[in-house]
């Protein structure tokens, strides 16, 4: 089992980079990980639409093959930590490759959704793709912890 978190664009804010490697290189203790980041469409002259559709390609083209999409969307499924660790434990018990998408700054297109097992919500705000990929990568690193009962993740 391999999870691969596909993104839009590269975090600008050189703080925030250093905040998103630190949890991923964290997480990357517990799971396989892999991290795909795709150029973001320019906005300019396009629509909101189009540039969601155009950034849409380029993620599933760097999706592996054969695994199971979900999209990170504020309508998804909310899971609290200890649910989230419990279901990628499953999958990784399913030997299942997972992809987890997080769209650009218009969000994500319907061909993308289209092709998605599901989405899980990060909370019900909307949240800057950036901070997304942040909050994704703590809760990763948390549910590793979780799994294997050490104690960073305290109830």
């Amino acid at each position: 089992m391999k999870i691969t978190i596909a993104a839009v664009g590269k975090p600008r804010d050189a703080a925030l980079a250093a905040a998103i490697q630190e949890y991923e290189t964290r997480a990357a203790r517990y799971w396989p990980l892999d991290f795909v980041e795709v150029r973001a469409e320019p906005g300019a002259g396009r629509s909101p639409e189009q540039v969601r559709e155009r950034e849409g390609d380029r993620l599933r083209a760097a999706l592996p093959a054969g695994a199971v999409v979900w999209l990170c969307d504020s309508d998804g499924v909310t899971r609290s930590s200890e649910e989230f660790a419990a279901w990628l434990q499953q999958v990784r018990e399913r030997a299942r490759d997972i992809a987890v998408v997080i769209g650009g700054a218009f969000g994500l297109g319907q061909a993308i959704r289209s092709n998605a097992t599901g989405s899980l919500s990060l909370g019900p705000m909307t949240l800057a793709h950036e901070i997304a990929r942040l909050v994704l990568a703590e809760q990763l690193y948390r549910a590793g912890t979780i799994v294997r009962g050490e104690p960073y993740h305290k109830s």
